[in-house]
């Protein structure tokens, strides 16, 4: 599970869905599709239309996997920072009643708006 004290994944960036669908397929609920994915150099997360799935890839042949579901419904508060002039990353923060906060840093050039618009519509 995620350590919510330190829950921080860096560095996401936008990949294909079909490339991350063999990694969570099991996972899906009857009805649940990707609507995108990001991936850091192991790790990565996926948005569904139901919930976020993290995953931090742990050991040196990342065969073992801690995956981390975390339910829209649950979000009390999120917040996004744009990229700028000299920090090129844009944020997302996440917080979750009952567990935590959560922060996605992800590349600057992905379209952190979208993504809040995303949370939004399936948080409100």
């Amino acid at each position: 599970m995620i350590d919510f004290n330190n829950g921080s994944f860096c560095k996401l960036k936008k990949v294909d869905n079909a490339s991350m669908a063999d990694k969570i397929t099991p996972l899906l609920i009857e009805g649940e599709e990707i609507i995108s994915s990001y991936k850091a150099i192991r790790d990565f997360v996926i948005f569904t239309n139901k919930r976020l799935i993290t995953a931090n890839v742990q050991g040196i042949t990342g065969s073992k996997k801690d995956l981390t579901s975390l339910p829209y419904k649950k979000i009390s508060v999120y917040s996004i920072e744009t990229a700028g002039t000299f920090d090129l990353d844009c944020e997302l923060e996440l917080y979750f009643s009952g567990v935590g906060k959560i922060k996605l840093e992800f590349s600057g050039s992905t379209d952190i708006i979208e993504i809040g618009k995303l949370i939004a519509s399936y948080m409100l």
